[in-house]
């Protein structure tokens, strides 16, 4: 039984007549008896009772009729969805992002993306890149932007990376406070837009810090780096997550270590970045290379290189916060 079949009952059944019927659908009236008498064959009964001039309905075919129609009428609502679907003017988007991301890039994304496509559902999931790692790989997200590299083997066969960005990290402090490095720099000014000069990781280690938890990507670098040079950093608070840490170092509770699209953002803080190159992040598009993007999924991935291209231009003081990377996708 298919829709061919269907539709040619339904239209004989409508017009009592087969010549009537195959002129409605634009198809042969030989043509359009063979569907009839197949569909008859595969139901195992007689739907039409047909004599000269005329054609009736058996109890079969009255029966038969209401759920024709009805499968007709739910295969023509499947065809515009899926229209509506492939066109962006419905969907759903399962999205992952790191927090520090979800403040900057993400949310430029987002609010383009729900401008240009307001039909598209967007779900969310705000955790550190190992968890949204996880999560592609049970297919609970469609994609995710991460700031790490992937590490299991199974994730690495199924999940393809491709990075977009890299950014350094940077030091902030409260604006209206003195200058913390100001003794090791040189730089006694307390405030000012001038470019501060970078920080060395053992001057960084002498000045009270806000830590962000164990469990984020940024502090398991930062603690990597100062274990590296046998440094014990000095920790005011531990534990915050980025917005507090951004309002404790506002509150000149301590410094804190930030991502520099995120230090762009808050003009109450005074930014220095690190002066060691290594200290940076790259960020990538993670999916899973098994699976075919949807419509919708390639629109906001074409959306997010198109952020990243502005994030990365340089602003009027000549500089950018962000280098673009336009490395091809790859395997883990």
């Amino acid at each position: 039984m298919n829709l061919d079949q269907l539709r040619g009952f339904v239209e004989v059944a409508a017009t009592r007549h087969f010549t009537r019927a195959a002129e409605l659908l634009h198809v042969a009236q030989p043509t359009l008896s063979r569907q009839i008498s197949t569909l008859e064959a595969e139901l195992g009964v007689e739907l039409l009772h047909r004599t000269r001039g005329n054609v009736a309905l058996t109890a079969a075919g009255e029966r038969l009729l209401p759920l024709a129609r009805r499968m007709l009428a739910d295969a023509e609502t499947a065809r515009k969805e899926m229209a509506e679907l492939a066109g962006l003017r419905r969907g759903r988007i399962r999205i992952g992002a790191t927090p520090t991301l979800c403040l900057s890039l993400v949310a430029d994304v987002l609010a383009e993306f729900h401008g240009r496509y307001p039909g598209i559902d967007i779900e969310i999931l705000e955790r550190g890149s190992h968890t949204l790692v996880a999560s592609l790989m049970e297919g609970t997200l469609d994609l995710a932007l991460i700031v790490t590299s992937v590490s299991s083997g199974a994730a690495r066969a199924v999940l393809e990376l491709e990075p977009i960005l890299s950014e350094g990290l940077v030091v902030v402090w409260a604006a209206t406070a003195d200058d913390p490095f100001a003794d090791a720099t040189g730089d006694a000014s307390a405030t000012g837009d001038a470019a501060h000069a970078a920080v060395e990781l053992r001057d960084l280690a002498r000045v009270p810090q806000v830590a962000f938890p164990e469990s984020y990507d940024l502090r398991v670098a930062m603690d990597a780096a100062f274990r590296a040079e046998g440094l014990a950093p000095l920790v005011a608070v531990e534990g915050a997550e980025m917005d507090a840490a951004l309002r404790f170092a506002e509150r000149g509770i301590g410094v804190a270590v930030v991502p520099a699209m995120v230090a762009a953002l808050h003009p109450r803080l005074r930014a220095a970045p690190l002066a060691d190159p290594a200290l940076r992040r790259t960020v990538s598009i993670a999916r899973r290379c098994d699976m075919v993007p949807a419509p919708a999924n390639a629109a906001l991935q074409e959306l997010i290189h198109g952020v990243a291209d502005r994030l990365a231009e340089p602003d009027d003081g000549g500089a950018s916060v962000v280098t673009r990377l336009t490395g091809s996708p790859g395997r883990g």
